[in-house]
């Protein structure tokens, strides 16, 4: 992991030394092409321009073409960022439009816990189809129990918390009564007492 961030700060550093070396060279042979005659001359540059101006419109072209690949390639990367995030928004909404009871008991749990975060089973279908279609995200923290199997920390992704609601979920409008408190007792998933169990153990 070290290596990794070693390495990437050198290629962040060769980068930005590569791109101030092609400001400079931009920079320069601008000033030397439509710099003023008389100031050329009183630089003692004017010959050097007149018999290397072929070479310093090379470096402007290159120059040019290379930040204008860069501003291209920016552009490239936030149209695909916004089509990815565009399409991580169209599954999840029609995703939430099928949720399925234990789908919809899983994600109860975040509310009915008053967690943002929860432990789950990694191997739990639920928890895979939320997983794949971006209304859950694992934040690592990866436990293996013998009885339960794998387990990680979750939480409901950004995006899809806009479409979640108690209509959604199924939950009371407001304080449930006892008969909607056994229903959401009963409706909680199967895993949820042997994860309590597995945490008491290892602990």
């Amino acid at each position: 992991m070290m290596k990794m961030k070693v390495s990437s700060i050198k290629l962040f550093n060769s980068k930005r030394l590569f791109v101030s070396a092609m400001s400079w060279v931009v920079v320069t042979c601008t000033s030397l092409l439509f710099a003023p005659k008389d100031l050329l001359a009183f630089l003692s540059l004017d010959h050097l321009v007149n018999q290397y101006s072929q070479f310093i419109g090379l470096g402007l072209i290159m120059g040019v073409a290379y930040f204008l690949s860069q501003i291209f390639a920016f552009i490239v990367d936030e149209s695909i960022v916004f089509l990815r995030q565009k399409r991580t928004v169209e599954t999840i909404d029609a995703k939430v439009k099928l949720l399925d009871p234990a789908e919809r008991a899983l994600l109860r749990e975040f509310f009915l816990q008053g967690q943002t975060i929860l432990t789950l089973p990694q191997n739990e279908l639920a928890v895979k189809n939320l997983l794949n279609t971006s209304i859950l995200e694992m934040l690592g923290n990866e436990r293996h129990y013998a009885i339960q199997g794998p387990t990680a920390e979750y939480k409901i992704s950004m995006q899809a918390r806009n479409y979640l609601n108690r209509d959604v979920l199924r939950l009371p409008a407001g304080e449930p009564s006892a008969e909607e408190m056994t229903y959401l007792i009963k409706t909680r998933p199967h895993f949820i007492n042997g994860l309590v169990q597995s945490r008491k153990h290892a602990a």
